[in-house]
This record gives C-alpha cells, sequence and structure tokens, in this order.
C-alpha cells in the first residue's frame, strides 16, 4: 500500500496510508483461497460475508461487493481502517499460516472507498 512520504507527512494532517490502487486490490483479492467453510468470517465480530465480497472484488463486481460488506457493517470506510483485522478475521485466515494473511481489512476499506 502507498503511503506518504514522511517529508509530506509533517506538513499536513492527511492520512498516512493512501489505500490500495485497482491493481492492488486486485491482486490482493486473488490471494484468497476462497475457504468453504472460512475462519475469517468466524473471525469477524459483525460476520461479514468475508469470501463473497472479496470474491466480487476478483470477478470486477465492485458495487456487488460493496453490497455485500453494507448487508453487515454500514461503515466499511472507516471498519477497513480501525477494526483491528489483525486480531480478528486476518488473524485466521489460512494464509497467513505460511505467508502473511490476505489484508482484508484494506480490501474492505478499498470497497468502502
Amino acid at each position: 500500500m502507498l503511503v506518504q512520504a514522511s517529508t509530506q507527512r509533517v506538513e499536513n494532517f492527511e492520512e498516512v496510508a493512501l489505500g490500495f490502487e485497482l491493481d492492488d486490490a486486485l491482486n490482493e483479492s486473488e490471494r484468497c483461497l476462497f475457504c468453504p467453510d472460512p475462519a475469517c468470517v468466524a473471525g469477524c465480530p459483525v460476520a461479514i460475508d468475508i469470501v463473497g465480497f472479496i470474491e466480487n472484488i476478483t470477478l470486477g463486481n465492485y458495487r456487488r461487493s460493496y453490497d455485500i460488506l453494507t448487508d453487515a457493517n454500514f461503515l466499511p470506510a472507516i471498519c477497513g481502517r480501525v477494526c483491528p483485522q489483525e486480531d480478528q478475521c486476518e488473524g485466521v485466515c489460512p494464509v497467513g499460516e505460511t505467508l502473511e494473511p490476505v489484508a482484508i481489512g484494506r480490501l474492505e476499506r478499498w470497497v468502502g472507498d
């Protein structure tokens, strides 16, 4: 994910993490294993259909992905930033057993934005 350079950060109050671009979101969504019994959903306190929203990113159905997110959470752009995903959905992602887990929170933020 892109971040503001430190020389810029000291001069403004904008976000440091700039979020995903389309290519970043597509590449990250393709890392999902689309588990039939997803631990990430069980790890989510509001039981978002994480597999469904990520699958729709890979298919280019961004509006459907947004609709899936907002079925359980009206504030995906905010929760994608502040929810402690590393202890919840991302913390139980099986990809994380050998690599970095799928960046579910960053994908949620991207869809919400």
